[in-house]
């Protein structure tokens, strides 16, 4: 066996992690993710510790939490047209200052609502316009064939930072107060904004090569520094928005799947799990089975890193999702908190490799100058139903009883994607293919008349030029 060391280099030395922009970014990731839950336990600590109580922090996360919903469609178009990585860029630093700035408020005594809230909707916007942003990094620093392990690994740093995270902010809080762990949070912005600042891209490396090149001709070639606005490689057409929304039947069917099983998902873990545990578990039962969560998604990760890319990903998204259907059908009848844990963490295992299949997908999938506003539909699909969900949720589990919601969101996820199988763009979707714009109509000859459209044909090479994801 090679000793510890011969592997690392090894690791270092092939796939993404050759990559030094990728490096930076998992290391952007980690400090990006820790500063948040420093945030998420200083913000609820600080506004509780004062008289404004339950009513003033729901109202400052609405303030937060509606922003971010609302700019996520337009981070996805701003990320196109002028590249990911200065959306990033320049949401990192503006957070870095919204939240520097509450850092000394608090400092000063207890915040108001009139402070508190227009911090918080900047948040929120900055927040919106990252989200998608950051889906198009990740194709910009690597290679569709290192693009899947890439996302494992990205996952894998950010469900590391999740563990880690609320212990620090935790410990921060408890010895120092509020204001120092906000101060953190806003510093790993400027951590993140200098490792995106730092960060060079394939895109980057091919304008340099062209210019040099080119020489004196003027022909700078930008196209938003990260691929993200258009490669300038393809002299084919490129298809615009409108049409992958009309013809993009692969992402109309993920787009389905995403609502079904995140209506089933959010509500479950968020009102009929606490109930269960409510019942017979106690709140240590609970917290156990959300520890299960995190460590199931962290494995799921670490398998989606370790396994081989798959020909045909949807059999395997179909598969895992039956997997997360039985498992979290079973979670009341599995015999107590054992048997529950068990279940929450092989339901958390199969779903954080699902999501790094679809998400491999899709941004093989898309054109590369359309990846931030795919991946703005997809977010919103996955976080504008969670206020439906939790709703559903509490009305079903007042009527049903927490244990058969379980089985009853179970078979929805479950069917939802079986379903998905039916459809034969989904069913067929083979890796490394990618969408091809319909064919315009040939210019028709004034004696034969018009000429009908030819039928879209799909592309089987590589592409050469991509655009992903990171931190928050």
């Amino acid at each position: 066996m090679a000793p510890a060391g011969q592997r690392m280099r090894a690791v270092l030395a092939s796939g993404p992690m050759s990559v030094r922009g990728f490096r930076l970014l998992l290391a952007g990731q980690l400090s990006s993710t820790v500063g948040d839950y420093c945030y998420a336990v200083a913000l609820p600590w600080l506004i509780l510790s004062g008289d404004g109580g339950p009513v003033l922090l729901g109202t400052v996360l609405a303030c937060y939490g509606i922003p971010r919903v609302v700019t996520i469609p337009l981070g996805g178009v701003v990320a196109d047209r002028i590249g990911g990585r200065r959306v990033m860029l320049i949401a990192d630093l503006v957070r870095a200052v919204a939240v520097g700035i509450l850092a000394v408020v608090a400092s000063t005594g207890t915040p108001t609502l009139a402070q508190l809230a227009p911090i918080a909707v900047i948040l929120g916007a900055c927040s919106g316009m990252f989200i998608p942003a950051s889906y198009t990094l990740l194709p910009a620093l690597l290679t569709k064939e290192d693009l899947g392990r890439g996302n494992a690994l990205s996952t894998m740093v950010n469900q590391v930072g999740g563990l880690v995270g609320p212990t620090a902010g935790g410990a921060l809080v408890a010895a120092f107060g509020a204001g120092p762990a906000l101060t953190v949070d806003a510093m790993s912005f400027l951590v993140s904004a200098v490792v995106l600042a730092r960060m060079s891209t394939r895109a980057d490396t091919a304008d340099e090569e062209s210019q040099a090149r080119a020489g004196t001709t003027g022909q700078d070639g930008d196209d938003g520094g990260d691929g993200t606005g258009g490669t300038g490689t393809d002299t084919s057409r490129k298809p615009s928005f409108v049409e992958l929304l009309r013809h993009g039947r692969l992402l109309h069917v993920v787009l389905v799947v995403a609502l079904v099983c995140n209506l089933a998902f959010s509500g479950t873990i968020e009102v009929a799990l606490p109930e269960l545990a409510h019942q017979g578990m106690g709140a240590t039962g609970y917290g156990v089975l959300l520890t299960c969560l995190s460590l199931g998604g962290l494995a799921g990760s670490v398998l989606a890193a370790r396994s081989r890319p798959v020909d045909s990903p949807a059999y395997l998204f179909a598969a895992l999702a039956v997997v997360m259907g039985v498992a979290l059908g079973a979670v009341p009848y599995a015999g107590g908190l054992v048997g529950a844990a068990v279940c929450v963490c092989v339901y958390s295992i199969a779903s954080g490799w699902q999501n790094i299949v679809v998400v491999t997908m899709l941004q093989v999938w898309a054109p590369p100058a359309l990846i931030g506003r795919v991946m703005s539909l997809v977010m919103l699909a996955v976080m504008g139903t969670f206020p439906v969900s939790v709703a559903v949720a509490g009305f079903g589990v007042r009527h049903l009883g927490a244990a058969p919601f379980f089985p009853v969101a179970g078979a929805a996820i479950a069917l939802a994607v079986l379903g998905a199988l039916t459809q034969k763009a989904f069913r067929d979707h083979r890796s490394g293919t990618e969408y091809a714009p319909q064919a315009r109509p040939a210019s028709p000859d004034p004696a034969e008349g018009s000429v009908p459209d030819a039928p879209a044909v799909r592309s089987t090479y590589p592409r050469q030029d991509n655009s992903q994801e990171s931190q928050r």
